[in-house]
């Protein structure tokens, strides 16, 4: 499956997540790190990113880069919020950051922070036909997201972050009355538009992201900072987080610390953060609000997926494609057979990569040998299969390396008859790694060239499901496939064999 890294680098710390995902499969997390900042502080002060600073979060995001490089990701995005998108040295910053990643780092505006978060709920959280509200408390922005059906319909960003709240307000310790007044008044104010738009209509569901919303709601559910996963999905009532309020306001940093759950570095903008929650569950007359993990880098994840991003790492590029597409002409191949064998090959190597997991530029060389897997009728239809190997381990193919020339040769050569086996001696000038390869790349080919056994493009395209074990793919189709059906099940066996997965085919209707 494709692994892909995301960075958020935000006004109270930056965060890296690296996740290998697939449309239709779970996610799994390879690597998560975060390190607070304070990038923000600075910034909401005098409008500038201090140079200490910018030199912490810098190396900080050196080190991220060499957690997920080291996991081989396919495709990375980095974003920078609130703190950098007010401050007045953000070109400087957005320069080192991006030498520091080793990728560009954009400047992202507050609807699109809110998109990322709405993508990251409903990844990790669906909430089909459900009226959802999507609170997310930063350190320099609050994002407000209304989603109906899974649907994003409204969403806002003020700046509303615990970071730039806490320098602008609270300068005494603990909080004088009067500061605590300023403060929400000013909270009010900002959250007036998105009150007339969203209005108090009832919601299913108040979902809280962000670290303050997990310190919230461990306090209020007694769940320490250690068994902070625990607290994914857990819930705070109003009453509970107005009691939890009054309370944090009337005790000094010190005494802050000491609440289970909050943590040393929370416990400075926990009131602040208390604050944006209570007053949206007020404003909005929401009796309570559900904590959800879910952020940002969640967000990207979701997208780059959704994107596809890093696909073409796994397909022909343009001057590739000329070359395989010239050979296959110049040996009478049927150019409109060899393309859909080559589409149907490139999907199937993208939906088992969860099992092959073969490193995406192999699905080149599948793609490759689809184009030229028949060239071998030039010299005689018997044996065209060896025919093809010699043709192709004998040409001049620029845009391939000799090595990778040599294993589109023998993808060529097993796309019938006999599987890869000890005995070939080409086979075995290739190292175990490249032997493993052709051996799983070959069950492929042969189901995608069977698919059109007619050449006459009779399936628009598939739909593979992973299962129990098995592969299921349905065919799209307007006309009966009774003949490539037919000529899947008789390779099939080649495939359960390599995958140790059975193979079921059916016809849908395109």
């Amino acid at each position: 499956m494709p692994r892909y890294a995301a960075v958020d680098i935000g006004s109270n710390s930056v965060r890296m997540l690296t996740a290998e995902t697939g449309q239709g499969v779970p996610t799994k997390i390879l690597a998560a790190e975060r390190q607070v900042t304070r990038l923000g502080a600075g910034v909401f002060q005098d409008g500038r990113i201090p140079a200490e600073t910018m030199q912490f979060v810098c190396e900080n995001l050196s080190r991220m880069a060499q957690v997920y490089r080291k996991l081989e990701v396919i495709g990375v995005r980095a974003v920078a919020t609130s703190a950098v998108r007010d401050s007045n040295n953000q070109h400087e910053f957005i320069e080192k950051a991006s030498n520091a990643l080793g990728t560009p780092v954009e400047i992202i505006s507050g609807a699109e922070e809110a998109r990322l978060i709405h993508l990251g709920v409903q990844a990790s959280w669906p909430q089909p036909g459900k009226r959802i509200l999507i609170v997310d408390v930063g350190g320099g922005s609050a994002e407000l997201i209304l989603s109906d059906d899974g649907v994003l319909t409204e969403a806002f960003s003020k700046p509303l972050g615990a970071v730039r709240l806490t320098e602008v307000f609270l300068k005494s310790d603990p909080p004088a009355p009067l500061e605590l007044h300023r403060m929400n008044e000013s909270i009010e104010e900002k959250l007036a538009a998105p009150l007339r738009r969203i209005g108090k209509g009832p919601c299913d569901r108040v979902i809280a992201t962000s670290a303050t919303a997990a310190a919230i709601v461990c306090a209020v559910n007694r769940v320490g900072r250690s068994r902070r996963d625990e607290a994914d999905r857990l819930k705070a009532s109003v009453a509970e987080i107005r009691k939890f309020y009054r309370q944090v306001c009337q005790l000094d940093l010190g005494e802050r610390r000491k609440i289970q759950g909050i943590g040393p570095r929370r416990a400075e903008l926990i009131i602040s953060g208390a604050a944006v929650f209570l007053k949206v569950l007020e404003l909005f007359q929401q009796p309570a609000l559900h904590y959800s993990a879910a952020g940002v880098r969640d967000g990207i994840i979701a997208d780059l997926t959704a994107r596809g991003v890093g696909r073409e790492l796994s397909m022909l590029n343009r001057d590739q494609r000329r070359v395989v597409e010239q050979m296959a002409r110049r040996y009478g191949v049927d150019i409109q057979h060899a393309r859909k064998v080559a589409e149907l090959a490139h999907q199937l190597f993208e939906a088992l990569q969860q099992v092959h997991r073969l490193p995406p530029a192999l699905g080149k060389l599948l793609e490759a040998s689809a184009y030229l897997h028949d060239i071998g009728h030039y010299v005689s239809d018997t044996a065209h299969h060896k025919h093809s190997y010699y043709l192709v381990a004998h040409s001049d193919m620029p845009e391939f390396t000799d090595s990778e020339r040599q294993m589109i040769a023998l993808l060529c050569r097993y796309h019938r008859k006999s599987m890869p086996a000890a005995r070939h001696s080409p086979f075995q000038t290739f190292d175990a790694d490249s032997r493993r390869a052709i051996t799983f790349l070959t069950p492929l080919l042969r189901i995608a060239d069977s698919l059109d056994r007619s050449h006459e493009q009779r399936v628009a395209g598939i739909d593979v499901q992973l299962r129990n074990g098995s592969m299921q793919v349905a065919a799209k189709s307007a006309v009966d496939l009774d003949l490539e059906l037919w000529a899947v099940e008789r390779i099939a066996d080649a495939f359960r064999e390599t995958y140790q997965m059975s193979l079921t085919m059916t016809r849908v209707k395109a």
